[in-house]
């Protein structure tokens, strides 16, 4: 029956992700952590990836999670990273950012070229490494955490929107070529997220970061996106979430923003 968990042979329901393995990465902090955490608990044997080895390594402690260092904008480390990996069934594409919010005719040049290597390139890089371990799996989800700023631009946003444009293009394309194999690619793409990292690297600054949710009733949180991914993941496999859009309520698009006084 549609809905119902399947059963094991103890007659218990089973969880969606027993005997499946997921990586996620930029899994120290944000949508990453809580992602990985709400795999754990649907039974996904999860594997962490990420730079500051001592937040991972807390995080996979707690939750019953493996911690790998991992820099997706080096290549050495990402072959490391996937020679480490007995097998992936699920790959969460989540490690990114924004570094500035300035206008074009402001544009520092190296911020950009750091904004793309992070969500462009090195995405490129970790997802060519682990593809072949995705179709061995015979059942693979590539999920590629990208943004609303991939799918319309605004001010102040040149270099990430640029960036997560370039993702958004990179998901479709990816889905045309792996569709002869058993391989489901997932875009999910959050409006406001208030996390504890995203804004404050972007600004600098806390106060300003501060102002980007200020007034906001309910922004989304990192448990809002991670519900999604998990959601995404464990439908059966012949249903493929191509694009998921989720924003809060109070985000009706990405400049239309509603306020109350504070």
């Amino acid at each position: 029956m549609s809905g119902v968990p399947p059963l094991t042979r103890s007659g218990s329901p089973e969880q969606p992700g027993s005997g499946r393995t997921a990586v996620v990465t930029g899994a120290s902090s944000g949508i990453g952590a809580a992602t990985a955490t709400r795999l754990a608990a649907e039974g996904f044997d999860v594997v962490l990836g990420a730079r500051r080895m001592d937040r991972l390594s807390e995080l996979a402690g707690s939750i019953g999670a493996r911690a790998l260092p991992l820099d997706i904008t080096d290549a050495a480390s990402v072959e490391a990273f996937a020679a480490a990996l007995d097998r992936v069934d699920v790959l969460v594409n989540n490690a990114g950012g924004a570094f500035d919010a300035n206008t074009v005719a402001d544009a520092d040049l190296d911020s950009w070229a750091r904004t793309y290597e992070v969500n462009v390139l090195g995405t490129v890089r970790l997802t060519k490494a682990l593809l072949p371990a995705l179709v061995a799996s015979g059942a693979g989800d590539v999920l590629f955490v990208s943004s609303t700023a991939g799918l319309v631009t605004y001010e102040g946003g040149s270099s990430y929107t640029a960036a997560k444009h370039g993702t958004h293009a990179l998901v479709g394309a990816l889905r045309l070529e792996m569709v002869d194999q058993p391989v489901r690619v997932i875009e999910i793409a959050p409006g406001m997220v208030h996390t504890e990292e995203f804004s404050l690297n972007r600004l600098r600054s806390q106060d300003r970061a501060d102002a980007v949710y200020r007034g906001v009733r309910e922004p989304l949180v990192a448990d809002d996106v991670a519900d999604c991914i998990a959601w995404a993941v464990t439908r059966p496999h012949h249903v493929n979430i191509d694009l998921m859009v989720v924003r809060p309520r109070a985000q009706a698009a990405q400049h239309k923003v509603h306020r109350e006084d504070v």
